[in-house]
């Protein structure tokens, strides 16, 4: 058995053994590996030496896991923030895991940080740059090298169908030396990637490398006078091949086959013709990261990595996406599928869970809610078994005991005798015919060694401490009144008069208690809506009115990416601080702490750790404190499940469904919506009703509606959230028929 090792300059250190059964022909879309550890370390200090002081200031991910995925299967894989999800897809992603094959096609999406002020909703007159490739140019380039190829024909064109009797060999060799610096680029950034066995292979394939290059590089500036005859005729015969190659590959009908599929992948994911012919640099964040997934689903690849692939797409684009996950699975070779995703509805297309918990990996065939149903259920029965078996030593302790007394009493040796035979018996084999797993007990498996005098309790598993989220009470209003009433209102961008109307005669009344839940595809005016109810914007015509004492807490969708900012800006804020520092002495470090801590940064994690290295699912915690620890009346959450966890995000679920105050939600997250908004439990078979009483002794039920924003017009939705999926999915399956015609 060997240990290999591979350490990213980033800072990801990969350990794992392999057996020389591993070593055959393995099957690339399928990873079996044992002995995984993984580690993120921060960098060395000066005078530190490699990887072993690497290791002591770093934070384990993974210890000794296993990771088997099987070919073809999609995986979801769960666990909660900061547990390392990200880091293990990366370290796949790069094959920095020794046991990984090399000739494997990975291709992922990555979450990546978005700095955009604009909205979807602002016309394109509003972007400046217009450089480089277009949408649909760049992932075409991207999956085929289309222009990096025409870039080669270009330059052996010139050099066959010149006049110059050297200049086909001129152009071989060009592209030749091309090819080798990148590949040497390769090597070089591979090299420094790895350590270890693999390092050591690595480096000895890169001096070879380098040695290849120089050599070649004599040859590349070679006079014309010193070419044979042979050499000039050899090398012009492998141009013109070279040349017809190429020319292949860039066959039209291939390349509108590509065309063909890029532009169905694009539709399905919201561009509009006009918007796959603007420039990628022209684009807004969320558009952006829409073409990179694009990119990634046209490639062809052994395993397909997605880390939060919906997180800028509308109900529309995640229907969309969810059945052309499925179409691919049930392909004749379908790719291995990882996807980390807080959407529990879209990860239903999974057929197994991948869960990292307690720097171990475990698996389950079969979905999320399944999943929970089993473990509470494997816990219910192991808890029983546990208290039976207490049950029945307690009685034969009892009878024991009894027994002593009695022989001692009528001084019978020979109960005295038994009982403690008993005893000893009881010490030395309770429990030996039921495993610590709860099954039947077998010596060979379940006792190892021959000095055991016992077999330990049942094992019944230690759950983590629940994510429980505890949202303030709002104050007093005083007096009765709507929080918020829209009356008419409409709005449009004053700086562009072109522009159509954002929003018409919308009317929106918020009271005490309300849930009030927003659908409706990007560029419906949902953002404008909310930066009108925030008092970002005002209206153009119509009429808002709030509360006098109303007290508003807002939730933007780029609220993680502004904290980022704060956080780059003060190096050495931490949560503690910036709370401390804005609620300007109304709250004590002991009130900011309890708040953090209710909103799962408890400790040092409030206290030491700087803002700027808190995960995305920390920073959203942290924006919520910053929200609630003004107890507001009402609250305006916009995407606000996006970087969270699925188990905080069914905590937030389950306090935003108990809490006194009104929220206005606009979220993608069907499941969320339903619980929030709908009132709908656990198990989605029965909404609650919620009963409020006011002042005057009067009970009232909480309001709940979902609106449906469509070209500036907000309606109610009778059919609620799954009357609009339904909506979504029917228009999902005419994109795809009229893309098969």
């Amino acid at each position: 058995m060997t240990s290999m090792e591979a350490e990213s300059a980033a800072t990801i250190l990969c350990t794992s053994t392999q057996t020389r059964f591993n070593i055959g022909t393995p099957n690339s879309r399928e990873l079996d590996i044992e002995g995984l550890n993984i580690t993120v370390t921060s960098g060395s200090k000066p005078g530190a030496k490699g990887k072993n002081k690497a290791k002591s200031e770093g934070t384990e991910i993974l210890n000794n896991a296993k990771l088997r995925l099987k070919a073809g299967q999609r995986y979801a894989l769960l666990g909660r923030n900061g547990t390392g999800k990200s880091t293990l897809l990366k370290a796949v992603a790069e094959k920095l895991i020794p046991g990984i094959p090399e000739e494997t096609r990975v291709v992922i999406l990555q979450q990546t940080d978005v700095e955009d002020s604009n909205t979807d909703e602002r016309p394109s007159s509003y972007t400046t740059d217009n450089s480089g490739p277009t949408v649909l140019e760049e992932v075409i380039e991207r999956t085929t090298a289309k222009y990096e190829i025409q870039r080669e024909i270009e330059v052996l064109s010139r050099g066959v169908d010149g006049s110059d009797s050297f200049g086909a060999l001129r152009s071989f060799r060009k592209i030749h030396h091309d090819r080798l610096q990148k590949e040497l680029f390769l090597k070089d950034k591979d090299a420094r990637l790895r350590s270890g066995a693999r390092g050591m292979q690595a480096r000895k394939v890169l001096i070879a490398m380098e040695k290849k290059v120089a050599e070649f590089q004599t040859q590349y500036e070679q006079k014309e006078e010193d070419i044979s005859p042979e050499t000039l005729a050899k090398e012009t015969s492998e141009a013109v091949d070279m040349l017809s190659e190429l020319q292949l590959q860039v066959k039209p009908s291939k390349l509108a086959d590509v065309e063909s599929k890029a532009k169905k992948i694009l539709t399905g994911l919201g561009f509009v013709e006009s918007r796959m012919v603007q420039t990628v640099s022209s684009l807004s964040g969320g558009w952006r990261m829409r073409t990179a997934l694009a990119t990634v689903l046209l490639q062809e690849t052994d395993i397909l990595i997605l880390d939060e692939p919906t997180n800028f797409l509308d109900l529309l684009g995640i229907i969309w996406l969810q059945r052309h996950l499925s179409t691919i699975a049930e392909s004749a070779d379908p790719p291995t599928l990882i996807l980390v995703s807080h959407d529990r509805d879209f990860i239903s297309l999974c057929t197994d869970l991948l869960i990292i918990k307690d720097k171990e990996l475990t698996y389950f065939h079969g979905d999320l809610p399944m999943y929970e149903s089993s473990r509470a259920e494997k816990k219910a029965y192991l808890t029983k078994m546990e208290e039976a078996k207490d049950k029945q030593k307690e009685h034969i302790q009892q009878t024991i005991q009894r027994n002593i007394r009695e022989g001692k009493a009528k001084d019978d040796q020979n109960k005295i005798r038994q009982a403690k035979s008993r005893q000893k018996k009881l010490d030395d084999r309770w429990g030996m015919e039921v495993s610590a797993k709860g099954g039947r007990f077998k010596l060979n498996r379940d006792l190892p060694g021959y000095h055991y005098t016992s077999r330990d309790d049942i094992e019944i598993p230690q759950e983590e401490k629940p994510v429980s989220l505890s949202l303030p009470d709002p104050p007093e209003l005083r007096f009765p009144g709507s929080l918020i009433s829209l009356e008419k209102v409409s709005f449009r961008y004053p700086k562009d008069p072109k522009t159509k109307t954002v929003l018409q005669d919308v009317n929106l009344s918020i009271g005490m208690g309300d849930r009030i839940g927003i659908l409706g595809l990007n560029g419906s005016g949902k953002s404008t809506l909310i930066k009108l109810l925030v008092e970002e914007m005002r209206p153009t015509t119509g009429i808002l009115t709030k509360h006098s004492r109303l007290k508003l807490g807002y939730y933007a969708q780029h609220a993680v990416e502004e904290l980022q900012k704060i956080g780059r800006a003060d190096p050495d804020l931490t949560a503690l601080n910036l709370l401390m520092r804005e609620a300007e002495g109304e709250l004590d470090e002991g009130e900011v702490r309890r708040l953090l801590g209710s909103l799962g940064l408890p400790g040092r994690l409030a206290s030491d750790v700087p803002v700027r290295r808190l995960s995305g699912g920390q920073l959203v915690r942290l924006e919520v404190a910053r929200i609630l620890w003004r107890r507001p009346h009402c609250l305006i959450l916009d995407e606000v499940t996006t970087h969270l966890d699925y188990e905080t995000v069914s905590a937030f679920r389950e306090a935003l469904r108990e809490w006194k105050g009104a929220v206005v939600l606009v979220s993608h997250d069907r499941w969320f919506m339903r619980g929030v908004v709908e009132g709908l439990g656990e198990d989605e078979d029965e909404a609650s009703d919620e009963e409020e009483v006011d002042r005057g002794g009067t009970t009232k039920l909480t309001r709940r509606l979902v609106y449906r924003l469509r070209a500036g017009q907000m309606n109610v939705l009778e059919g609620g959230v799954h009357g609009f999926e339904d909506s979504m999915e029917k228009r999902v399956r005419k994109m795809e028929n009229f893309s098969h015609t």
